[in-house]
């Protein structure tokens, strides 16, 4: 017989869509905002910070040496990583809320560490305060507001550009274009990363209103009493607390060892090795070909010609066009296919979504590189860049949406954050082999046979996808087995110990 669903977790996955739902996207998806803003910005803060300080005399703007470019690029995600790791684990250990402030207030001092904090316990937060019926959705519109994280960052970037070119004209730009605004462009890209701060900070206060989950309360913290105490007042209704069935939980657990039911035990390799092995596989194939795109566009942008080459231009001038072109991307591709997928998930599905989405970036990669040739011939850039941006329509239109979402759906509460920051993790380090592989691949081998590579990629990534299971319709508890916990965990056990059952 399996245990009876308590009706504070069943009063959560029958709930109607409310304002605090609403209000729980917007704070948890600052962490995202803030991310993507900062992502964004980073390779515009490269190309400024190899003119201003690497300038090689004469019309040479300069540019910021290998090394020192893979570092700026990839220092974050080293940090994202470990951020993943870390607060995933101690979200589990003690609990979602006490933690989540922290990562927040690490994102205004020290970035790449609290931003990985925000994946694991954001994504938690989520999906154990949705209904089954939108749960996707709700995930996938806190990891949208990544989408508006890079439109204001693209925003910043060009009015603090056109401010600066406002007020120092460049009265030497026909002569030496290069040597035109350098001293104001060292301002000009410490002003435009000092903006990602400011969401992190309004956010706090919010945050910290924000009761602890009651899927965390009542399955992990055993309190079931004041996990109803808190969903009665956020959803406005009255539920019975249970108590007893707490106590009765906890001595079918005492005669089990289920609280031995951790990440390197059997039991969850039995149930969820090839989960987690999908999970994180997956974000780590996507984030290898999304990352390159998105930290390398200005480098994809000039081989093509879309921008001018860096001598016809001053500094900032260089800013606002990398700005301008980014911008134009993220708002005709990578901003729609995130809310395509917020808007669809829970009707197609999460592995049709994702398998629909590296099926499409590996064609679309594909007809990049093969012709790439074709598409470099002056004339062809449009065409060039339309299939460009449609590999990131298809992205987050697919795998970078519901990586995210996924882990958060099928592994068990206990281990529910800690299994999420293990896939963010595998997604980081596909994102660093990204910023220093595309770095030094596109020197050694050129862009056309790079794409190739990320075509290959997204072709792994979607044979993968078929290790991730379906999660749409279903409660929590049964997507992660909790539901069954109590029949399965009695009939392990006596397996176990060698009885017949």
């Amino acid at each position: 017989m399996a245990k009876e669903q308590l009706k504070v977790l069943n009063a959560l996955d029958v709930a109607k869509t409310q304002w605090y739902h609403f209000t729980a996207i917007v704070i948890a998806g600052m962490g995202f905002f803030t991310d993507s803003y900062d992502l964004f910005c980073i390779s515009l803060v490269t190309k400024l910070l190899g003119r201003v300080y690497y300038y090689e005399g004469g019309n040479n703007p300069g540019s910021l040496p290998q090394n020192v470019s893979a570092a700026i690029n990839g220092v974050a995600f080293c940090g994202t990583l470990a951020g993943q790791l870390f607060f995933g684990w101690l979200g589990d250990k003690m609990g979602r809320k006490r933690v989540y402030g922290m990562t927040l207030m690490l994102m205004v001092f020290w970035l790449g560490f609290g931003i990985g904090g925000d994946y694991p316990l954001s994504a938690t937060i989520m999906s154990e305060y949705a209904n089954k019926k939108t749960r996707g959705a709700f995930i996938a519109a806190v990891f949208a507001m990544q989408g508006f994280g890079i439109l204001a960052g693209g925003a910043v970037a060009i009015i603090v550009s056109s401010i600066f070119k406002a007020l120092y004209p460049a009265p030497a730009f026909q002569v030496n274009p290069v040597l035109s605004t350098v001293s104001q462009a060292d301002y000009v890209w410490r002003i435009i990363l000092m903006f990602g701060a400011i969401p992190a900070l309004l956010t706090y206060y919010w945050r910290m209103k924000m009761p602890e989950t009651a899927r965390y309360t009542a399955l992990v913290a055993k309190n079931t009493k004041q996990a109803t105490a808190d969903m009665s007042k956020i959803l406005q209704v009255e539920i019975e607390a249970e108590q007893e069935n707490v106590q009765q939980l906890d001595q079918t657990q005492e005669g089990t060892n289920e609280n031995d039911f951790g990440l390197f035990t059997k039991r969850f390799l039995r149930r969820h090795r090839l989960h987690l092995l999908g999970t994180a596989i997956t974000w780590f194939l996507l984030d290898i070909a999304y990352y390159s795109q998105n930290l390398f566009q200005k480098d994809i942008f000039s081989a093509i010609g879309w921008i001018p080459e860096a001598k016809t231009m001053s500094a900032i001038e260089e800013v606002y066009k990398i700005a301008r072109a980014q911008t134009l991307i993220a708002l005709c591709s990578t901003v729609p296919g995130y809310w395509f997928t917020v808007a669809l998930i829970d009707r197609i599905g999460r592995f049709t979504i994702q398998l629909m989405g590296f099926f499409f970036m590996t064609v679309f990669m594909f007809a990049l590189a093969i012709p790439y040739h074709h598409w470099t011939m002056n004339g062809n850039q449009i065409g060039f860049v339309v299939m460009y941006s449609l590999t990131f329509f298809f992205a987050n239109f697919g795998p970078n949406a519901t990586t995210f979402v996924v882990p958060a759906e099928i592994f068990p509460a206990r281990l529910r954050s800690t299994c999420h920051g293990i896939s963010a993790a595998a997604g980081k380090a596909g994102a660093m082999v990204g910023a220093f592989g595309f770095l030094y691949a596109q020197n050694a081998i050129g862009v056309r046979n790079v794409l190739l590579l990320l075509g290959v990629a997204n072709l792994l990534g979607m044979m993968f996808t078929f290790l991730v299971p379906e999660t749409k319709g279903k409660s929590l508890e049964e997507i992660s087995g909790e539901a069954d916990e109590k029949t399965t965990t009695n009939r392990e056990s006596a397996l176990e110990a060698g009885i017949r059952v």
